[in-house]
Parts: structure tokens; sequence; C-alpha cells
């Protein structure tokens, strides 16, 4: 198991549960060191006071918080600690909702949280079999890294994880962001909704970070001294030129059927002016009204047929 970040407990009403906090995930990304391009010395960050110009070590750099210019108030973990937080030591579940009641924008990092002793494990059985058949998540409250935290409790497998969430007011709203109003065909929206049934997947767990590969391959290729790997040499869009959008969701319904192998036979559909909405019909029509609309309806089936055969 990794090391535990946290520990403390659950309170579910009167009932607590000892824990650790584990993290859920892990970070595979690759990360760089800065060099001088000159002689490859590693180029380093150093803490140094703007008052004297000392370099500084980690020890002698406090907390403080800036109330007005030219004036801090130090703070020091000691004061922080004793804060009369009752979440300083327990997550605290203050509600149970609905999961789809929670806005996917303001979960931020996943955690597992592992029994802490004997003791704790009927009744964190308990809380998860409660989660299990309620079909509802809890909101919990936590104190992490000198802040009150919002935070979510779910199932996985057999285990619970927490979610920390954002507080509401650190949402920011996206109403500036929305495109203005847009008129869109009929056929350019079943189009769209006939790609997203021919992309639609149950299992997106083979998905791999490919570029993670490239960089990986790169590195080995430079470290042995080898030939790097050539390019992709992926096809650019030209600046500026205009998207036939009802060709480009024509050509993805396509690609994405012959990628699952499937029929790729696409039936064109050419983009046409947004159909209006049709009046209700009078109450009284004549026999010479249906006569004409029985005439006209053998004309569209020939034309679907012909644009069909096209």
């Amino acid at each position: 198991m990794p090391r535990p970040l946290w520990t403390g407990a659950i309170s579910f009403g009167l009932v607590t549960i000892p824990i650790k906090v584990v993290s859920a995930t892990e970070d595979h990304s690759i990360s760089f060191h800065q060099y001088h391009q000159e002689d490859m010395g590693r180029i380093r960050t150093r803490k140094v006071c703007e008052i004297d110009g000392e370099v500084l070590s980690q020890d002698e750099i406090g907390k403080g918080y800036e109330v007005a210019k030219d004036r801090t108030v130090p703070v020091t973990d000691e004061e922080l600690d004793r804060m009369p937080l009752p979440t300083a030591k327990a997550i605290e579940i203050v509600a149970f909702v609905e999961a789809d009641s929670i806005d996917p924008v303001r979960i931020s990092d996943s955690y597992y949280l592992a029994v802490d002793g004997q003791v704790a494990a009927k009744p964190y059985a308990l809380l998860r079999k409660a989660l299990e058949r309620s079909d509802k998540v809890a909101v919990a409250k936590f104190a992490w890294h000198n802040r009150e935290r919002l935070g979510l409790l779910r199932v996985r497998e057999d285990a619970i994880v927490l979610h920390s969430m954002r507080w509401p007011d650190e949402i920011r709203s996206p109403e500036s962001l929305a495109p203005r109003e847009t008129e869109l065909d009929e056929d350019e929206i079943e189009r769209a909704v006939q790609l997203t049934d021919s992309m639609a997947l149950d299992d997106i767990s083979g998905f791999r970070d490919r570029y993670r590969e490239a960089l990986e391959e790169l590195l080995a290729a430079k470290s042995e001294g080898k030939a790097l790997p050539a390019s992709a040499g992926e096809e650019e869009q030209e600046p500026g030129k205009v998207m036939d959008l009802m060709a480009a969701l024509n050509a993805s319904v396509k690609a994405a059927k012959e990628t699952r192998g499937e029929d790729a036979t696409v039936h064109e559909m050419t983009p046409g002016k947004p159909r209006a909405r049709k009046k209700a019909p009078a109450a009284k029509t004549t026999a010479s009204k249906k006569t004409t609309a029985a005439k006209k309806q053998p004309a569209r089936k020939t034309a679907a047929k012909k644009r069909t055969a096209s």
C-alpha cells in the first residue's frame, strides 16, 4: 500500500470509522530539469530574502498573511493546528445526495480510504453497504492543508473513495463563453447524433498515453545515440479554410464505422434550410387537398432514391 497522506476518521452520525487516506491515482508524466544550454549545468531555484539577499533553507521560512501594504501577520503551524475545527481530524459526513446532482466540474483529486485497524472493518463495511443500497453518494467536510474542504464519498469496487470538491463560489460561470444563437439544420443534428452512436464505447480502459510513449522512444533514442523516431506527419488544416460541416460529419461517420469494422456505407445528407415548424392541420380538410398530397408523396421517394444512388 502507498504511504498514507493523512490519518483520521470518518464521522457517520454517531459512528466513527478510523481510516487512512491514500492517493487513488499515479502521475506517469515525464518531467524535465532545466539546464544551461552552453555547459549543461543544472538550473536550480533558490529562495532568497528580499531584504538581506540571503539564501534561506526551508527551516528558516515561515508563513505570513499580508493584511496591508508593508504589514504581514506571521502564522505558525502550531496556531493553525489549534484552530477549533470539528473537521481537523475527521471526514464529517453532512448529507447524502443523488450522484447525478453533483456537477463534475466541482470534482478534483481522488483518494482511497483504507481502514486503520481491525476495529474499523465493521463500520467501514456498514457505510459501504449503505452507500451501495441507497444508490447515493455522501457529501462530507474535512480539513486538509490549512483549509476546510468539501468532499464526496462513493464506492469503487470494495473501497470507499473520497473526491475532494471545490466550493460553489470557486466555479466560474461559463455564460460569457457560450456561443451566440446559431441556426442548425435538422439533418446536421441527425448526422451528429449518428456520429455519437458510431463512436459509442462500453469500455474506455484500452486508451493509452501515446504522447508519453512517443516521448519515451525519443529519450531512449537520444540516450543510445540512435536516429530519432520519424514524425507521424499529421495533416493540418489550412488556416482560414471554411469547413463544410456536413461533409465533415459524413466523413467522420464513415471513418468511425470503418474503425469498428462495420458497414462503412454512408448515405450522404446534404444541408438544407432549417425546417420550419409545421402548423397544426385545420379541422376540415378538403378531398382535393388530400388527393394533391397523395400525388406529391411518390415524387419525394423518387428524389430520395436518386440521392442515395449518387
